[in-house]
């Protein structure tokens, strides 16, 4: 079978597709033929050796796939042969064949296509736990979605509507904003074409009660200064690139919390709370009220576009790597 490999640590064009050996499944694992692989931006620093996850060279990157069950091991007891499925993987699923455990698959519902399902696990994972879990948000309250044309981005700004807040996009184009809006954003904030945060401070004088931050660099300082009292600023990644120094004392003055948002160990040590918000989640797309923008869908071959689109920060929406013609 066919692989991207990640053969020595840097960056994308340091990958390769080689042929390696199809795996075979042992106790408690899946064996699933890859349809497509969602792009997430810690793919791009997995490869480079910048993520939590070091695996092991060589590896195949990919953190999110969808698919169809090949063969189970012993003591697979929720899938068989033939079953379509979608989940996470943590790494390798830029591959024609992965070996997934048991219990990080979900069954693919019906009306939901592969490059949907492929984007899907993540980015509404990770935002729904940040939403509910660690923040929880009520309805009426402001929620300010930095980077919000991106996977995850969007989804928060799906989310945050479909649980009754005010969502205000921020982000770097009138062009990314459009497609926040299209999302369902009440107000949006251009933060290339005015300061963050005096646009925020003239138009939320109360300050907003909920940040998701999925971006850092300077913006998440301008964001806390317009914080409400009691508010909750998420931290969820740093996709500008740089971590902020938040001095410590804005806190303080807000009343307010720091809170982390680290999904992918959610999943491993709450996963009934984590099989309970993808139950929810199904029921929001099955009711039509979330849905994944797909920005662009790459051909197997063409996976250093498909990741430069997550570095150079183009991308609207979720990139999708298209393993099997799916």
């Amino acid at each position: 079978m066919r692989a991207i490999l990640c053969k020595e640590l840097g960056p994308a064009n340091t990958l390769v597709i080689d042929d390696i050996l199809s795996p075979e499944p042992g106790k408690g694992q899946v064996k699933v033929r890859v349809k497509a692989a969602g792009l997430n931006f810690p793919d791009t620093l997995i490869i480079e050796g910048k993520y939590q996850i070091k695996p092991e060279l060589p590896f195949s990157p990919g953190g999110e796939m969808a698919g169809e069950v090949l063969a189970v091991g012993d003591g697979v007891q929720r899938f068989k042969p033939g079953q379509r499925v979608m989940g996470l993987t943590g790494y390798g699923a830029f591959a024609e064949e992965i070996l997934v455990p048991e219990n990080q698959l979900i069954p693919v519902p019906d009306g939901m296509n592969d490059h949907t399902a492929a984007a899907f696990s993540m980015v509404y994972g990770t935002s729904y736990h940040a939403l509910k879990q660690r923040a929880n948000i009520q309805p009426r309250e402001t929620l300010l979605v930095l980077g919000a044309s991106g996977g995850v981005g969007l989804a928060a700004v799906e989310l945050g509507k479909a649980m009754g807040a005010t969502v205000i996009a921020a982000a770097s184009s009138a062009e990314k904003l459009e497609v926040a809006k299209e999302a369902g954003a009440d107000d949006l904030i251009n933060y290339a074409d005015e300061d963050l945060k005096d646009a925020l401070k003239q138009r939320y004088p109360k300050g907003v009660d909920v940040i998701y931050d999925p971006v850092g660099d300077r913006f998440t300082e301008a964001a806390i200064r317009n914080m409400a009292w009691n508010g909750r600023l998420l931290i969820v990644g740093f996709a500008a690139g740089d971590i902020p120094k938040i001095p410590a004392n804005l806190a303080l003055l807000k009343g307010c919390s720091i809170i982390g948002v680290f999904w992918g160990a959610f999943t491993q040590k709450e996963p009934q709370t984590n099989i309970q918000n993808i139950m929810e989640l199904m029921q929001l797309f099955n009711q039509g009220k979330i849905n994944p923008r797909i920005s662009q869908v790459f051909p197997f071959e063409e996976y250093e576009q498909a990741l430069a689109a997550l570095t150079s920060r183009t991308a609207k929406g979720k990139v999708v790597l298209d393993i099997a013609g799916a």
